[in-house]
Parts: structure tokens; sequence; C-alpha cells
């Protein structure tokens, strides 16, 4: 990944250049504190989520298929992203553009199937209320959701920044996909939480069984 406080460009009226962007190296460690605020905040909820799914009334629920769906189109723009980061420097920035604009549109896909993944549940009665197993999975994914659509004004942002001259906003690209890479990775353990966690399983996790 791109250092975030680090970008080699070329200096006016020279060959070869460092530059600094005083931006850079702040935004990475605001970054950083963030990612750890978040993961705190959804670790609560995983332990809330097994205690509560040990409790004698909780049952599973048979998660849609579309979460799979969902699932690659957030590693597709995942992977965009990080190939986007490199590219400034590599390919090429026609090749950064279309790398950064996939992944914003792949991110998009992922929130839409989200939604489709809820209507079928919703068909088949598995309600927000009654169920533990349903209510988490609708708290869940909607507060990754909007982690997730706070991270496409970010990625707004740095496509504009980036559109003109991807070489000077490369920190800003691998920023961003650091944090696609994060919500990747909170999303991966939601999906096996829910999925794989059983009343059983929480109740031998807290002793209960």
């Amino acid at each position: 990944m791109i250092s975030g406080a680090a970008l080699s460009i070329r200096g006016p009226g020279r060959g070869r250049g460092r530059a600094r962007d005083p931006h850079a190296s702040a935004a990475g460690i605001g970054l950083w504190v963030f990612m750890g605020v978040v993961t705190a905040l959804f670790s609560l909820f995983i332990v809330a989520y097994v205690m509560r799914m040990s409790g004698g009334d909780a049952m599973t629920i048979a998660l849609p298929w579309q979460l799979w769906l969902s699932t690659a189109l957030l590693v597709a723009g995942s992977v965009a992203l990080q190939r986007a980061s490199g590219a400034p420097r590599g390919p090429g920035p026609v090749r950064a553009r279309r790398l950064l604009l996939a992944g914003g549109l792949f991110a998009l896909g992922f929130l839409a199937v989200q939604l489709w993944a809820w209507q079928a549940l919703l068909s088949a009665q598995v309600m927000p209320a009654g169920n533990p197993a349903g209510s988490f999975f609708y708290l869940l994914t909607a507060m990754h959701g909007l982690h997730l659509m706070g991270g496409l004004v970010g990625w707004a942002w740095t496509a504009h920044a980036a559109w003109s001259d991807p070489a000077r906003s490369a920190w800003r690209i691998a920023l961003c996909a650091r944090y696609w890479h994060f919500m990747l990775a909170v999303w991966l353990v939601l999906f096996a939480l829910l999925g794989w966690v059983t009343p059983e399983v929480a109740r031998f996790i807290c002793g209960t069984s």
C-alpha cells in the first residue's frame, strides 16, 4: 500500500523530487483512530449478539443468498481501490481513474444488494422485532451500511481531488483503499457471525450450554 505520508512527484523546473503533503500524515493517523473507534463499536455489538443468542428464545435465521453476491461486490471494490492506489505510479492516470470509479460503483452495488437481502428476509416474514437473530441482522447490516455510505462520501471527495492528477492524490486513494479493506474485514466478521454463531455455539461461548 502506498504510504500516506510521502509521494513522489516532479518538482517544478527540476527532475524527480520528493514532496510531502502536510495533510497526508494527519489524515492517515485520523483514519487509524476512526477505524479503532469503529472496531470497538462493532466489538460491542458482537458481544451483545453472542450474549443474546445464548438465550432460550433465540433461533437461527436462513441468510438470503444475496449476501454472497454483496460480499463478492465488496471484495471486488476493495481490490479495485487497492490497484487504483498503485496505478498512478504504474499503469498511469487513466487506469487509476477507472479503478477508482469501479471501487465506488462496486460499493454502491453492495449497498443495493444488501437492500435486496432485506427485502428477501421481509418477504420470508423475518421482521426486525420478535427474533433476536433477525433483530441483530437488521441492526448489524444497517450499521455497516451506514459506515460504508460514509466511506462513499470520502470516496467521492477523493475521486474529485484525484481526477485531474491521480499522482498528486495517490495518498488519498491509498487511504480510501485502506478504509475499504477495513469495511470488508468488518463485513466478513459480521457475515460469519450471523451465519455460523448459532444458539448452541453462543451458549458454548457463554458457558451456559
